[in-house]
């Protein structure tokens, strides 16, 4: 299975979403938009906020050495704002999806992707 092809066609390729991951649950990046780097311990600390949602809730999430302020985190889910931009990460089975969205785009338009993709994945396995 290509990861690949669901960053940048069902991510970033929806026009919706700036830049987007996939992190396996165990550790290490297995796609991602040109130029997006999350370091490990930014990686850590996504998986690790999916077990801690108070934590992560508490201080916000780091992605490419950008800060966002902690808007919703559960055990699926983590959405994140700063200013006019934000992030939704989303847990599968085996994978994070970790996408980063620009103005105009709104949350919800960006949720509705990543959440759909996340679906999908569970659905098929992963």
């Amino acid at each position: 299975m290509s990861w690949q092809i669901y960053v940048d066609e069902n991510l970033v390729g929806t026009g919706r979403i700036a830049k987007a991951a996939i992190i396996g649950l165990a550790g290490g990046i297995w796609a991602s938009s040109p130029g997006y780097t999350l370091s490990a311990e930014e990686q850590k600390a996504i998986v690790d906020g999916f077990t801690n949602p108070a934590q992560v809730q508490a201080s916000g999430v780091r992605l490419g050495g950008k800060k966002f302020f902690t808007l919703q985190a559960t055990d699926r889910h983590i959405y994140g704002k700063q200013a006019a931009d934000g992030c939704v990460i989303v847990k599968t089975k085996q994978a994070v999806l970790v996408a980063e969205y620009a103005a105009p785009t709104q949350a919800g338009e960006a949720t509705t992707i990543v959440e759909g993709l996340g679906d999908y994945l569970i659905n098929v396995g992963y």
